[in-house]
């Protein structure tokens, strides 16, 4: 493969496809710089005093990491100033972030997880950060209300992986593509383009000290599936948690796989455990962008009205034909 770096790709996709306009470009562009200049803060760990708790707790009522400031931080300085922004908005943060009056504002809106499995970050175990693009509705201030668009909204998705590598998975709704951080250089890489889903899987992500709380459909699934090939499945299945959802979808995208954090009676009342507007719309144009299919069990999770900035649902996604079993377990 030749050597693209995520600026030339981008040029292209602008010039002969016609994908995307100069200040998406610029934009995915800021994000990727943000990016690694997060993946060099984790990198440094104990080194640079940025483990443990940051003492805080953010808008989810969720004890905030040290590198969960900082990668907040990171986005926002990184992407302020550059002119193609009229807002963002953090799960770290309760309302969105108004672009400064001294830069110019643009017609984007810019939505980020700043480091998504952050429980995990003291362990070393693999986080990320996930991103989602929507524009910012004609005549309408970068309030709550301009963010509130379905899935199906989204110009653009991506994540950023910091394990072994540092990883930049982006769509711009032509396919999904993997760019890998070449540190020697401080340059993101083309590595694999055009990635698919595998329509079928034996491996399923799910958090099984849940089940007693999981729904009729969703124990009805996972106990097939524990079955084995003497079961109704006539196959075994692997089970993967790495509880860091950047991690967790990844290794579906490259090898197939369902991961699920279903709706359950300890999060019944909240309307699920994910972020439908940081997390689920991202990943589900990812995933569907490479064959797959991610619903909240009952409907596609990217055609959800959101109703507030920080709303919860359920998520399944991965493997096109896992996810629709499920889906008719739930419809049933």
């Amino acid at each position: 493969m030749r050597h693209i770096t995520l600026s030339r790709f981008l040029i292209e996709e602008q010039r002969s496809k016609n994908v995307i306009c100069g200040d998406l470009r610029l934009l995915i562009e800021v994000v990727s710089r943000a990016c690694k200049a997060i993946s060099i803060a984790i990198g440094k760990g104990g080194m640079a005093d940025v483990l443990g708790s940051a003492g805080s707790d953010n808008v989810q009522g969720e004890v905030q990491k040290k590198l969960d400031v900082i990668s907040n931080e990171i986005l926002l300085e990184a992407n302020e100033w550059g002119g193609h922004l009229a807002g963002m908005a953090s799960e770290e943060m309760e309302l969105p972030h108004a672009i400064p009056n001294r830069y110019p504002k643009g017609e984007y809106l810019l939505l980020f997880d700043p480091l998504d499995g952050s429980s995990n970050i003291d362990v070393n175990v693999s986080v990320g950060t996930i991103f989602s693009v929507l524009r910012c509705p004609e005549g309408m201030e970068p309030d709550e209300k301009a963010f509130l668009q379905p899935g199906t909204q989204q110009v653009c998705a991506g994540y950023a992986v910091y394990g072994p590598t540092t990883l930049l998975v982006l769509t711009l709704g032509d396919g999904v593509n993997v760019f890998t951080l070449d540190r020697e250089m401080g340059r993101f890489v083309l590595t694999q383009e055009n990635v698919r889903i595998p329509e079928d899987t034996r491996e399923f992500a799910i958090n099984a000290s849940n089940m007693r709380f999981w729904e009729p459909p969703v124990q009805r699934y996972i106990n097939e599936l524990l079955a084995g090939k003497e079961g109704p499945r006539q196959q075994d299945f692997n089970m993967r948690w790495v509880a860091s959802m950047v991690a967790d979808v990844h290794r579906i995208l490259c090898r197939g796989g369902i991961f699920m954090y279903p709706l359950d009676s300890k999060t019944l009342a909240k309307g699920g455990k994910l972020r439908l507007m940081y997390e689920a719309n991202p990943m589900s144009m990812i995933v569907e962008q490479a064959g797959g299919r991610a619903t909240d069990g009952r409907r596609p999770l990217l055609e959800i009205q959101p109703e507030s900035l920080h709303q919860r649902v359920p998520v399944i996604l991965g493997s096109k034909n896992e996810v629709e079993r499920v889906t008719a377990y739930h419809l049933k």
